[in-house]
């Protein structure tokens, strides 16, 4: 029997707080990473990086403490309130976001970094499980999708304003920007929003049910192989879209000659238009189907965006000028992301409500793992490797100040070498992009492995757990 405590939290005009709370939390959570992807080559130049160097800021040092401490918060909320586990962790990574600033070094930045990892790992679990608890099955990934805007919405904020900001005062002076409004989210969340009881959206009983413990959540794993191959599939295609979205500014800046500025702006506009359209549509679209027609439309609708994605980037990443490259970027990102909201949405539905926090805190592990973890450095350390190669001479490195910012010019140097050191900056990181979007053939093909058992593994409420 549902109270009237119960009932209130079922209603829309909950519902519709609930959203727009989440919505602003992940707007300042990609918020907070995109004011160092549009900041990059002005850390770089600062601190006296390589490429390799500032991929592993934007990719290793975030993911690894972020992926080692999201199962535990995760379980975690299976048993406290996840309001406030989502109150504590935004307050932390806008923190650590701010003491970037202060870095002066690549360890001292490596570990700001690494805090707000801590950080934001405590708040996708908890927003996905508190999503499974107010909205119907048939609703979950189109919720997601909705929240999910602040990822666009986040990274246009971010690159435009944290852009603006840095070319006014300095990239020390974005981060501090960036890291302010996330205080002030925090509190709200934690005045705003309330913590409901678990299962509640799918008519559970009101007493209270011991969370399963981490052995029969991988118990569940085993006997459902769509929610592998979800997650698998999940994590593989964000190795792609994180080195994508960690190098796509400093790739603009690169191909094009643009200044940070403008680089900057263009990034933000790519990522809020591909990023917004392909999450509606990839979410809406997909709900929209599946209860329509077939129930294996969210994994379906996301293997087909990740099978056109690799094709659509290898023609933007050599467009010849910058109209038509932001074009084709945006079109691309658009079939890129219309897997993200399905992914979210499915392992929900496929999860009981006690384990749906476990379950995308697993997903957010792997895919920070392999995705930030592995795709930005690895596009950092291939396009080192790809730029060496194409400046024709082992000591790029050594003689190029566009490999690496702070050298000093070689005695003797030219505008033709600059020249050429900026060419081979450019050609190794298009060269390395274009190798890392091949990930999306094999994320797709999980997807459509994930399909054949979906409709049988999909949790039903009165079915046993």
């Amino acid at each position: 029997m549902r109270d009237q405590a119960d009932e209130r939290l079922l209603a829309p005009a909950y519902g519709r707080r609930f959203i727009i709370m989440s919505f602003l939390v992940a707007t300042f959570n990609f918020a907070d990473r995109s004011v160092f992807a549009v900041s990059a080559q002005a850390i770089k130049s600062d601190l006296a990086l390589t490429d390799f160097q500032l991929g592993i800021l934007q990719g290793l040092a975030f993911a690894v403490l972020y992926a080692l401490l999201g199962v535990p918060i995760g379980r975690l909320a299976e048993r406290v309130s996840r309001v406030k586990i989502i109150t504590a962790s935004i307050v932390f990574w806008s923190g650590m976001t701010m003491a970037c600033a202060a870095a002066g070094s690549f360890a001292q930045m490596m570990l700001c970094r690494i805090g707000v990892g801590m950080g934001e790992a405590g708040s996708q679990p908890a927003t996905s499980s508190l999503v499974g608890d107010l909205f119907a099955r048939n609703r979950r990934a189109s919720v997601m999708g909705l929240i999910l805007l602040g990822s666009p919405i986040g990274t246009f904020v971010g690159a435009s304003v944290g852009g603006w900001v840095a070319g006014q005062w300095g990239w020390r002076a974005a981060f501090v920007a960036m890291g302010l409004p996330g205080l002030l989210i925090g509190v709200l969340v934690l005045l705003l929003l309330r913590e409901p009881r678990r299962g509640l959206a799918d008519g559970l009983g009101a007493e209270p049910r011991p969370a399963p413990d981490f052995r029969a959540f991988l118990k569940v794993m085993r006997t459902k192989p769509a929610l592998v191959c979800v997650i698998a599939g999940g994590a593989l295609a964000g190795f792609g879209m994180s080195s994508i979205s960690q190098f796509l500014a400093v790739y603009l800046a690169r191909a094009y000659d643009l200044p940070a500025r403008t680089a900057g702006t263009l990034y933000g506009t790519i990522s809020a238009l591909a990023l917004g359209s392909g999450l509606l549509i990839g979410s809406f679209g997909t709900d929209w189907l599946a209860r329509r027609g077939d129930g294996r439309w969210p994994a379906w609708g996301a293997a087909i965006g990740l099978f056109i994605a690799p094709f659509a980037y290898w023609i933007a990443l050599n467009a010849a000028t910058p109209l038509t490259g932001t074009v084709l970027l945006i079109i691309a990102g658009c079939f890129l992301l219309l897997y993200y909201g399905p992914t979210t949405g499915m392992i929900q539905n496929l999860l009981e409500p006690r384990m749906r926090a476990t379950g995308a805190a697993v997903f957010g592990m792997f895919y920070t793992l392999v995705g930030y973890g592995g795709g930005p450095t690895f596009v950092g350390w291939m396009s080192d490797r790809f730029a060496t190669t194409a400046f024709g001479s082992a000591d790029y490195l050594t003689r190029c100040p566009a490999a690496k910012p702070g050298a000093a010019l070689a005695a003797g140097a030219t505008d033709a070498l600059h020249h050429a050191c900026a060419m081979a900056a450019a050609s190794g990181l298009r060269s390395a992009l274009m190798a890392a979007v091949c990930v999306f053939f094999i994320a797709g093909t999980l997807f459509l492995v994930a399909a054949r058992t979906l409709r049988r593994d999909y949790y039903v409420a009165d079915a046993p757990a």
